[in-house]
């Protein structure tokens, strides 16, 4: 009990929205930037503890400071005091993003149909990690130009930005024509499947590997949201990403 009221000293003001199995989750984290953040992430997501657990283990808050390349004091304090939030198509995008509920082993080749269909069975998984607002609108989903027929592998809709979210499964590193394609199906459905009320889709193209240099030439002169971020299906290793949130944060003090 100790540690429960170091952690929470004002204890009459916890959130009857979580029960106690959360609070024994929560007051074992030792930061109190993070364990707030993930405290605001249950009440507002409505996680589980099971849910809880997960984003834990695969270190959420870490990935989130550093999926722009960077974390800053401000972010942290964003993230403290309210949670996720999400008012622009990049604030979706995670790196990396993280698969180990698909339970594929070590070196084991897989294929990117494969994939997506274990994507689609654990699915409940999948917008778990994707986030907030996301649902599931289909797979495959058919554009048809000139006669010639494209299938975008994952079709998403985020409530919060109102917009499609199109997602491609990379099996290798990232190719410039892959960043191509992604736009001609932006492009499609911007102008034959957007409503009045939606905003400009988004795409993200998940990949084993990317090239940061590749990717900032291949995008440059593309208006549209572009997105690629990598993927894993192991736990990362959560004490390298605290060790480098906490050397960032370190570099801005100065």
């Amino acid at each position: 009990m100790r540690v429960f009221y170091k952690a929470y000293p004002n204890y009459e003001e916890l959130s009857e929205k979580l029960s106690w199995s959360h609070y024994l989750e929560l007051m074992i984290i030792q930061d109190k930037d993070k364990r707030n953040f993930y405290e605001k992430e249950c009440i507002n997501s409505n996680w589980s503890v099971r849910e809880l657990r997960r984003q834990l283990d695969t270190s959420l808050f870490e990935r989130l400071l550093l999926s722009d390349g960077k974390a800053n004091k401000e972010k942290v304090l964003e993230l403290s005091k309210v949670g996720q939030t999400i008012s622009k198509p990049s604030d979706i995008v995670k790196q990396p993003y993280v698969f180990e509920f698909l339970g594929i082993k070590e070196q084991k080749p897989i294929l990117e149909k494969d994939l997506e269909y274990k994507l689609i069975k654990h699915i409940e998984d999948f917008l778990l990690e994707l986030g907030k607002g996301f649902m599931f609108v289909g797979s495959q989903q058919r554009i048809t130009l000139n006669n010639t027929d494209y299938y975008v592998d994952m079709v998403f809709y985020n409530k919060f930005l109102k917009s499609y979210v199109l997602i491609d499964l990379k099996m290798n590193g990232l190719k410039a024509e892959n960043l191509g394609q992604m736009n001609l199906y932006l492009n499609y459905y911007e102008n034959d499947i957007n409503s009045e009320e939606d905003g400009k889709p988004i795409g993200i193209i998940l990949c084993a590997e990317k090239d940061k240099v590749m990717l900032e030439y291949a995008l440059g002169g593309l208006s549209n949201n572009i997105f690629a971020s990598t993927y894993t299906y192991y736990i990362p290793d959560k004490e390298m990403l605290i060790n480098e949130v906490e050397k960032v944060l370190k570099e801005n003090s100065q």
